[in-house]
């Protein structure tokens, strides 16, 4: 079996500055990781290697940096690697990141299954795995919590919705959005990092791909664009107030009326 894995480097703070002309974040000199919702991905990637057998692949978009999170799949067990990488692809959005990647994806090979972690720390929209799937025509389930079965053309999953869980049959190729709680990620392998060390990393930028249209990709290709961008102030004001219970359950109240809360 062929299998895909999409990882990320994200920054390994929260303290990111942001570009206010753009709107991006300033991720030069930011100590960063692999994107933690990607470690199940590829967990779930490696167990299923191990039960069927087949091919761990795994692909990034980023600066040159970001080989550092394809070196360390490979301290996990990942076969190959694959970084998307050119400065026209920079200051994409969830739609244009989907495209991107989408077309690294038809350059990298042929899969039968495409795994993505939930979602990413750095952006939280969730939007980037289905919307690649959508652009290469292939059916996708999100929110899967557990491989119920691995079969020889399909896969049967359980999902995590909002008040049910669900059970799917989903033929290769597919796509699949995994929960943080289908697999304990394991450790990266000392051995391995010696063993792989030298290991090769494709790197394709967008002359490698079929549409080498630029106005699809980066700042040109996202529809979205964002006003204004701000990290979350910190509020460390306090107050402590002594007293009975009577006496404390009257401030609480003519403070929450004071805060408008009531």
């Amino acid at each position: 079996m062929e299998i895909l894995v999409c990882i990320k480097q994200v920054p390994g703070t929260s303290k990111v500055e942001v570009d206010e002309k753009t709107g991006v974040l300033k991720r030069d000199g930011v100590d960063s990781k692999m994107n933690p919702y990607d470690l199940y991905a590829l967990e779930t990637a490696l167990r299923i290697k191990e039960e069927k057998g087949g091919k761990v692949t795994v692909i990034s978009m980023g600066p040159p940096q970001a080989e550092a999170v394809i070196k360390e799949a490979y301290m996990m067990g990942a076969d190959e690697g694959v970084l998307l990488s050119d400065r026209k692809f920079a200051g994409a959005d969830v739609l244009a990141t989907s495209y991107t990647i989408s077309q690294g994806i038809k350059k990298a090979g042929v899969f039968d299954l495409i795994l993505c972690g939930k979602q990413t720390t750095d952006g939280d929209t969730a939007q980037v795995g289905p919307e690649m799937a959508e652009y290469l025509k292939i059916p996708h389930i999100a929110n899967v919590r557990k491989i119920v079965e691995v079969k020889e053309k399909s896969l049967v999953v359980e999902m995590d919705m909002p008040n049910t869980l669900e059970v799917a049959d989903v033929k290769y190729p597919c796509l699949l959005t995994v929960e943080k709680d289908i697999f304990e990620p394991r450790l990266p392998s000392y051995k391995k990092k010696i063993e792989t060390k030298d290991r090769e990393i494709k790197v394709y930028g967008l002359s490698d791909f079929e549409d080498k249209n630029e106005n699809m990709y980066g700042l040109n290709g996202s529809p979205t664009q964002v006003e204004r961008i701000f990290p979350p102030s910190i509020n460390s004001d306090k107050e402590i107030w002594n007293g009975s219970g009577n006496e404390l359950s009257v401030k609480l109240f003519n403070k929450l009326k004071e805060m408008k809360f009531v």
